[in-house]
C-alpha cells in the first residue's frame, strides 16, 4: 500500500465526512449571539465589535455572493463558510496526526512505511480527526457564522505546515514552508488571535529539528517563542498602527501636509527598512535573521487585511 496515496485519499474522505455532517446540521439563519452581527456586517462590509475580524468579513462578503441577490439566503451561505473552514480544519488535523505518527515510529521517508505502518497511521489519523469532528465545542462553532471555525482552520494549517517543514531535508525548500506558515499566521490575525497560541509548540518543533535537545535548550526555545508571541501581539498588532497614527498626527497637524501623508511615509519607511534588512542578511549569509525578517514581512502582509477596518469606518 502506498502511504502517500493512502494518506491523501483518507484525508479527503475525512474531510468529506466532516463537510457532510456540518452541512446537514448547519444553522440556516442566525444563532442568538455574535453570529447575527457578523452576518450583517459581512454582507455590508461594515465594522463589528473590536478587534474587527476584517478577513472574516471579507470572506463572508465573498460567500454572501452565493445568495445570488436573495437576502434571505445571505446568512445561510455565510454559515456555510464556517462549515467549509471546519471541514478543512479536520483535513489538516488528520494530516498533522499522520505526520506526528511518522515521527513516533521513526519513518522519515515514505519508502520506510510498510503496509502495517500505513494502516497504523491511517487508524490514528481517523480516530483523532473524527473524534474532534464530533466534539461538542468544535461542532458547535462549525455550523454558524462565528470566527472560531475559520480561526481553527488557520491554526490547523500552521501546525500542519510546520510539521511538513520538519520532514523536508532540503533547507532551501523547507524554509518556503516556514514563510507560508508566517503568512497564514498574519492572515489569521484578521480573524482571531488564537493562532498565536501555537507559537510555543511550533518553536519546539523548530528547536528539536535544528538542535540537540537539552533542558536549558528547551527552556531557551520556549522563551524565544514567548518573545515572538509578544513581538506579534504587542508590537506588530497594536504597535505599528499606533506608530503610524503618531506619524499621521505629526505630518498633518504639525507640518500641515495632506491627510494620509504620515501613514504613507511610515509605510514607505517600514517597507524600506524591511527590504534592506532582508537584502543585507541574505548578502551576509545570515539565514536565521533572513528568515525572521521575511517571516515578519509575510506576517505584516497578512495583517494588512486590517486596512479594511480603516477604509470602511
Amino acid at each position: 500500500m502506498n502511504f502517500k496515496k493512502a494518506n491523501n485519499i483518507t484525508g479527503w474522505v475525512v474531510f468529506t465526512v466532516a463537510l457532510l455532517v456540518y452541512f446537514i446540521t448547519m444553522e440556516e439563519t442566525a444563532s442568538y449571539w455574535d453570529c447575527g452581527e457578523f452576518i450583517s456586517v459581512s454582507y455590508k462590509l461594515q465594522v463589528p465589535h473590536p478587534p474587527g475580524a476584517p478577513l472574516f468579513l471579507l470572506m463572508g462578503r465573498v460567500f454572501s455572493f452565493l445568495a445570488m441577490g436573495d437576502v434571505t439566503k445571505v446568512a445561510y451561505w455565510i454559515n456555510f463558510m464556517s462549515v467549509l473552514a471546519s471541514a478543512f480544519t479536520i483535513l489538516f488535523l488528520f494530516w498533522s496526526i499522520t505526520l506526528l505518527g511518522r515521527k513516533m515510529i521513526g519513518a522519515t521517508k515514505d519508502s520506510e512505511i510498510n503496509d502495517e505502518k500505513t494502516w497504523l497511521l491511517m487508524g490514528a489519523g481517523l480516530v483523532g480527526s473524527l473524534a474532534y469532528t464530533f466534539s461538542d465545542s468544535f461542532w458547535f462553532s462549525a455550523v454558524e457564522a462565528e470566527v472560531y471555525a475559520m480561526s481553527s482552520f488557520f491554526t490547523a494549517f500552521v501546525v500542519w505546515g510546520v510539521l511538513k517543514w520538519d520532514v523536508i531535508e532540503d533547507e532551501s525548500k523547507a524554509n518556503r514552508w516556514l514563510l507560508l506558515v508566517t503568512y497564514m499566521m498574519g492572515l489569521s490575525i484578521g480573524v482571531h488571535m488564537l493562532n498565536l497560541v501555537t507559537v510555543p509548540a511550533l518553536g519546539l518543533i523548530y528547536y528539536f529539528k535544528k538542535f540537540k535537545p537539552t533542558t536549558w535548550g528547551i527552556i531557551a526555545a520556549l522563551l524565544v517563542s514567548v518573545a515572538i508571541v509578544m513581538f506579534i501581539n504587542d508590537f506588530i498588532v497594536p504597535g505599528l498602527p499606533t506608530i503610524a497614527g503618531n506619524f499621521e498626527i505629526f505630518f498633518v497637524n504639525t507640518l500641515g501636509l495632506f491627510f494620509g501623508s504620515g501613514a504613507l511615509v511610515f509605510t514607505l519607511l517600514l517597507t524600506g527598512l524591511l527590504a534592506f534588512g532582508i537584502y543585507y542578511t541574505q548578502k551576509k549569509n545570515k539565514p536565521v535573521w533572513n528568515t525572521f525578517l521575511l517571516g515578519t514581512a509575510f506576517i505584516m502582509i497578512g495583517y494588512g487585511s486590517y486596512a479594511t477596518i480603516i477604509i470602511r469606518s
